[in-house]
């Protein structure tokens, strides 16, 4: 105790702090502004009596320490509401959240929101869709539901498609016009997974049956597993308005829909090897939906979809569908996201829940914990998470902030002021 007394008369006497002082301990946190991962304490955690000083540099002459404030700012907290955030964030989100503790080539991206606002964050070229999603859940202090999703927006072309969670959006960009005005949107999509806990709301009896070899009707509680497992082979069938090549005009046609790809039929609903006419697989390619169908594309229904090449940039590459209600649609879709992806798309639908019950359980007291609004006449509980969000933050920074000033003033760590008087 005499030694962090000693410590502290050095700092009052010198009239500066280090140039890397560290005097609430040595390892850098990894909580910075707004752009924090963790929640921040309403008031500020005091020093126990017993604590170590680490590393303090007693530097001369009465300049402020940049890199002492800076040190200050990133001291650990711990998390009062835990339950507002996701319990566990990827490195690369840590990254673009702290921007000083980088490694490796950036690039910097514009994401839309719902409401056409944009923001411009710098990212790891090896960012995936899902890092990207984590990290606006927290810019924008979103309670992240698991439905948040990248969607790549293709203006010039009419269209717009789900980016798959483990994609790298630096691979969808590369893809991009120069000229083109295309975007990511980051908005919700509650049916992303939907087809794993619902398969019969996405897969009617009528257009799903096995090979054509065994013209058997799949049970619905192995249809899934079917889709997963590349050795069987579930096939969707059904009728679909296709665009034809050059010409303006829709017509009918019988598809079918196999691991191999997406064929029509020339003769009625005949499935023969002859008279099935191939029209796209989904290794190189993905599926979209059409915007504005009717008016962009002169699609007879609302209901369009589209397969696009990874390497096809005119709307004449295209390949158009149309289908006649909603559900058809998301059949023909869903099935096709299954075949391209494959059990991919089961683990992307299971990491979060994986990485919930991987994380420790909350104390009783922990989860009794209650945000509290102390700046007017009266107390009052905060029962919006996002307030309580955006209240937690301010004071932190706020106490931050204090601090800092305190000790830069020769003032002491263990000072006590409550920093609620700053909100209001």
């Amino acid at each position: 105790m005499s030694d962090m007394n000693n410590t502290l008369e050095d700092i009052h006497t010198s009239g500066c702090l280090g140039e890397k002082a560290e005097i609430f301990g040595s390892r850098k946190g990894n909580v910075s502004g707004f752009s924090s991962p963790s929640l921040i304490p309403l008031h500020a955690p005091l020093q126990p009596p017993n604590a170590q000083l680490s590393k303090t540099a007693v530097c001369k002459g009465n300049r402020k320490s940049k890199e002492g404030e800076e040190s200050l700012l990133a001291a650990p907290v711990p998390n009062p509401f835990p339950e507002l955030i996701p319990s566990t964030v990827s490195s690369l989100v840590s990254d673009c959240l702290l921007p000083w503790t980088k490694s490796g080539p950036t690039q910097v991206i514009k994401v839309y929101n719902e409401d056409k606002t944009s923001r411009a964050v710098e990212v790891p070229t090896d960012i995936t869709a899902r890092d990207i999603c984590q990290l606006f859940v927290m810019k924008n202090h979103c309670i992240d539901d698991h439905s948040w999703t990248l969607f790549e927006h293709l203006s010039h072309l009419g269209i717009e498609r789900t980016i798959e969670d483990h994609e790298s959006v630096m691979e969808v960009l590369s893809g991009w016009g120069i000229d083109t005005d295309s975007r990511l949107y980051f908005r919700k999509n509650y049916a992303k997974y939907e087809f794993f806990n619902k398969p019969l709301d996405f897969f009617p009896d009528h257009m799903v049956s096995l090979s054509s070899e065994t013209n058997g009707n799949m049970n619905h509680s192995q249809l899934i597993q079917t889709f997963l497992n590349s050795s069987t082979c579930p096939e969707i069938h059904g009728h679909l308005h296709a665009k034809e090549q050059g010409r303006k005009s829709w017509k009918k046609f019988y598809f079918v829909l196999r691991r191999s790809g997406l064929y029509f039929s020339n003769k009625g609903t005949s499935k023969e090897p002859r008279h099935l006419q191939f029209i796209a697989e989904f290794s190189d390619s993905d599926v979209y939906m059409l915007l504005s169908a009717r008016k962009i594309h002169g699609a007879p229904t609302d209901y369009g979809f589209c397969v696009k090449s990874t390497k096809c940039g005119s709307p004449r590459d295209l390949k158009l569908l149309c289908a006649d209600d909603e559900q058809t649609r998301t059949c023909w879709v869903t099935a096709m996201r299954l075949f391209k992806y494959g059990l991919q798309l089961y683990q992307n639908f299971i990491q979060p829940h994986q990485k919930q019950k991987a994380s420790p359980m909350r104390s009783i007291s922990e989860n009794s914990l209650v945000a509290m609004d102390f700046s007017g006449h009266k107390s009052r509980v905060i029962e919006n998470p996002s307030e309580a969000l955006s209240v937690a933050v301010e004071e932190g920074l706020s106490w931050r902030r204090k601090s800092c000033h305190r000790l830069s003033s020769h003032g002491s760590p263990s000072t006590s002021q409550s920093p609620m008087s700053n909100i209001g």
